[in-house]
């Protein structure tokens, strides 16, 4: 049975069911909650040292490969060997493509800063994102765009249009991610993707989906003090983990909205038009 979201994405395991009531326990990536929002780790230092050093070396080691290639190239072209030839440009043609994969993946792991934190504020209803533009699932991308290694993207949601699916990374090890499906509003049809929780093993990829929704439900399942700073530590979570990392000072205002008529004084009050 496919995904009811469209279009599906690759690695589709299953569509997540939003609500409360999930048993989930603390979890590392949750970095700070209180009555109003909670924030979520998306990245840690560790796993971004590891991709960076893997793809940097994906990359390193394809260069040679494509010059030599070229080289190769030529010399089949002029002895007329075409079928050596063709097999030299289909192996050309897959080291541009890893290139081209590889770049996102070093730019979105080099420039992720304080583990992109994501945060739910469940009063308005409200889910806001600062992040590198590369930490995404997209694989076609305009090449223009490699020339902003630290382009970004920063954005505020809608609860009611992010739907959860976990995907598999088809290795051998069988490690999920739990995805943000953006829809358009009442509808099932996929505008963007936000990634929540990547690459865990099993169960531990649903345990941030289950913490996030008994939050917005304000379910008696989890405690606010669950993360890695507690309840009354907002000024030091967010000196620490927000500030200077080019949060809009409106967004950050609007994490602790207690209603949809506070947030909206909030943007009047810095003019910000939706």
């Amino acid at each position: 049975m496919p995904s009811k979201y469209q279009p599906q994405i690759p690695g589709w395991i299953g569509d997540l069911v939003k609500g409360g009531n999930y048993l989930t326990g603390a979890d590392e990536r949750l970095l700070y909650a209180n009555d109003n929002f909670c924030a979520f780790i998306r990245k840690t230092l560790s796993n971004q040292f590891l991709y960076l050093c893997i793809f940097l070396i994906v990359f390193v080691c394809l260069i040679p490969v494509i010059y030599v290639c070229i080289l190769l190239m030529i010399d089949f072209y002029t002895e007329k060997e075409d079928s050596i030839l063709f097999l030299i440009i289909f192996i050309q043609i897959i080291s541009l493509f890893a290139i081209y994969v590889s770049i996102p993946e070093i730019y979105q792991n080099l420039f992720t800063r304080r583990g992109s934190p994501i945060i739910f504020n469940r009063k308005t209803g409200k889910v806001y994102i600062n992040e590198s533009y590369f930490f995404n699932f997209k694989v076609l991308r305009n090449p223009l765009t490699f020339l902003h290694p630290n382009k970004k993207r920063i954005k505020e949601y809608d609860w009611a249009d992010l739907h959860g699916v976990v995907v598999h990374n088809f290795s051998r090890y069988s490690l999920n991610s739990t995805i943000l499906m953006v829809c358009k509003p009442n509808t099932h049809k996929t505008i963007d993707h936000i990634m929540l929780d990547p690459i865990r093993n099993g169960i531990g990829s649903y345990l941030v989906w289950g913490w996030v929704n008994n939050f917005m439900c304000a379910n008696d399942l989890i405690s606010l003090n669950d993360g890695k700073y507690k309840w009354e530590q907002e000024t030091q979570f967010k000196k620490e983990i927000i500030k200077g990392q080019g949060w809009p000072e409106w967004m950050v205002e609007a994490f602790n909205a207690t209603s949809l008529e506070e947030l909206a004084n909030i943007k009047q009050k810095f003019n910000i038009n939706e």
